[in-house]
């Protein structure tokens, strides 16, 4: 949900809830697990709201996204070329964010002994092998899958989904696409109602936290903001500009000058979808790619190109992890890899879009439980920042995307250096 910049500071969301959030904090401290009891079910509440928009919006986001795409050869292609390009640059965002989790290892420094009384989760579940991972994958029933929230095979049959209805008919096609999309926009709007519950959610969510952890538990959030903040500095200043180099012979010095109206609207709004016809204009006024590429790279990649999420989801799930002192192992953590790059495709374009779709990552390794949320609660009462941050590199990588698929498919004016 985007926030008016022109409104007063106290109705803007993130401003709310970093009232929440210090609120949260003196009523933990002071009030002590009596009061915990009280009104921990405010951050409950709001966790399972969160919890109740995932199918729908999952569902609705990638049907919409991949069906619109249309059919023929030529598209096809640029398909491929433009889904290839995402599905890499997500996997090497995620890397990243699994070698900074595993070397700084931020939930180490979270103390969880005030917490002892609490049932930790039930330890995490994986699938015993590769075949039985990619058969869990795909739904026996699609209606059963989206009852139990098994949103790993519902994003699998939205894919598959949105490729068949792209091959129909003109009409029924439109039809299909059309009621999704509708369905979709009024995801966004619910999604929208839900974020404004926020700050409410933090309050309970944090001083519950507080009260039965401590305040010590927040020094590791400084470590924890690091090291997002690390990975995803390494990503736009590294990995983007050596794809955009490797791929496209593009110098990402000029590239970044000629988007940079769109990073600072992404910057502020917290919204790929918001920032997409500002991506949209840029992209073919300054970066030089034509209409025939930016109306379907950049769209498509609003919907399901988020390196920043991927990269958020698998290093928050491990600092969950850490501070449950659950190790994981190699194994467990390529499923972190493989259903964080799956849930990113996923994740709506909306501000705080990621803290909903990390519980498909929790999960899949079976990480749930009140102190799940209490520390999901602890992500969110700091994310603001990283959000911000997390949209500009997701608009970035949807933007280095058009210029590459532009570059292949012949066009000679893209990012062309200054004479």
């Amino acid at each position: 949900m985007r926030s008016d910049p022109a409104a007063p500071w106290y109705r803007q969301l993130h401003w709310q809830i970093l009232v929440a959030l210090a609120l949260g904090l003196a009523a933990g401290a002071l009030g002590g697990p009596a009061l915990a009891a009280k009104v921990g079910w405010l951050g409950t509440l709001f966790i399972t709201l969160l919890k109740m928009i995932v199918v729908p919006l999952v569902l609705a986001s990638i049907i919409t996204g991949v069906a619109s795409i249309g059919t023929g050869q030529a598209l096809g292609r640029m398909f491929g070329r433009t889904f290839g390009f995402y599905v890499l640059s997500s996997l090497l965002a995620i890397l990243t964010g699994l070698v900074l989790a595993n070397l700084l290892r931020p939930g180490d420094g979270i103390e969880m002994t005030a917490a002892a009384s609490r049932a930790l989760p039930e330890g995490v579940s994986t699938p015993s092998s590769v075949p039985d991972l990619l058969l869990g994958m795909v739904p026996e029933n699609v209606v059963a899958s989206a009852a139990r929230a098994d949103l790993l095979a519902l994003i699998v049959f939205g894919i598959l989904f949105g490729i068949a209805a792209s091959g129909l008919a003109e009409e029924p096609r439109e039809k299909l696409i059309g009621f999704f999309d509708g369905f979709f926009q009024g995801m966004l709007r619910l999604t929208g109602m839900v974020l404004r519950l926020a700050p409410i959610g933090v309050f309970g969510l944090v001083a519950r936290a507080v009260a039965e952890f401590g305040l010590t538990a927040f020094r590791a959030m400084l470590l924890y903001m690091a090291m997002i903040a690390l990975g995803l500095a390494i990503h736009f200043f590294l990995t983007l500009p050596a794809l955009l180099k490797l791929l496209g012979g593009i110098r990402a010095r000029t590239h970044y000058r000629n988007i940079a109206e769109p990073l600072a609207i992404a910057f502020t709004t917290s919204s790929s979808a918001a920032t997409l016809p500002s991506t949209i204009a840029a992209v073919e006024s300054k970066v030089g790619v034509s209409r025939r590429v930016t109306s379907f790279v950049l769209p498509m990649g609003a919907t399901v190109n988020m390196d920043g999420t991927a990269l958020y989801e698998c290093a928050g799930v491990l600092f969950i992890a850490q501070a449950l002192d659950i190790g994981l192992t190699f194994g467990q953590q390529a499923v972190v890899v493989l259903t964080s790059l799956l849930a990113s495709i996923g994740a709506a374009a909306v501000p705080s879009a990621g803290l909903v779709v990390i519980f498909i990552v929790l999960e899949a390794v079976g990480l749930r439980g009140p102190q799940v949320e209490a520390l999901v609660g602890f992500m969110l009462a700091v994310d603001r920042p990283l959000d911000m941050a997390r949209t500009a590199v997701n608009v970035t990588s949807d933007t280095c995307a058009a210029a590459i698929v532009a570059r292949a498919e012949g066009e000679t004016g893209v990012d062309v250096e200054p004479g």
